[in-house]
């Protein structure tokens, strides 16, 4: 009679799984910090200006694309018309999130911290065909919650980056809040 030969299975280490929900917590423990944003908290003292506030999200009728022919994002007016539209995407490179806001860059420019009550912290990262001027666009991820926080003036606190203070556009904001 033949013996069959039966091979070993090497055997699982029952520590395995959990050294590695420890490594994959630990790979992420940095993730979690409470401020996302690099640079903060900033080393200049803020300021106070008051702004007319309003919500966006990354739909068409915030952001003024529609679909072309095959279904693809396009711009839907100005000079970029009709040429392919990177949804989600903010005038300075990076995606939208909570936190992304849209402003005026001559006299908010990108890398601008601004803290607005009833929202939190934000990052200047992006700008919008009507912002103009002392107003600002916060980002929302749905519309609904966009068209809820609707139009307010609010006072909000701004820290301008290091890299623009002392210069012309800071000293025309400076002029333009102390009359």
């Amino acid at each position: 009679m033949l013996r069959r030969r039966t091979q070993e299975r090497p055997r699982a280490y029952p520590l395995c799984p959990l050294l590695l929900a420890i490594a994959v917590w630990a790979a992420c423990a940095g993730c979690a910090t409470p401020s996302r944003i690099t640079g903060w908290p900033p080393k200049t003292p803020g300021r106070v200006y008051v702004l007319e506030v309003t919500g966006y999200c990354a739909c068409r009728s915030c952001c003024g694309w529609e679909r072309n022919w095959r279904g693809q994002p396009v711009f839907a007016s100005g000079p970029s018309k009709g040429k392919p539209k990177p949804v989600g995407l903010t005038a300075s490179g990076t995606l939208a999130r909570p936190g992304t806001i849209a402003a005026d860059t001559r006299l908010f420019p990108f890398g601008t911290f601004i803290y607005i009550p009833g929202y939190g912290y934000g990052r200047v990262e992006d700008r919008g065909q009507k912002i103009q001027g002392y107003k600002i666009d916060l980002f929302f991820r749905s519309h609904a919650k966009a068209l809820q926080w609707g139009r307010k003036q609010r006072a909000v606190k701004v820290w301008l980056p290091e890299k623009t203070i002392g210069k012309h556009r800071t000293t025309n904001i400076e002029r333009r809040t102390s009359k």
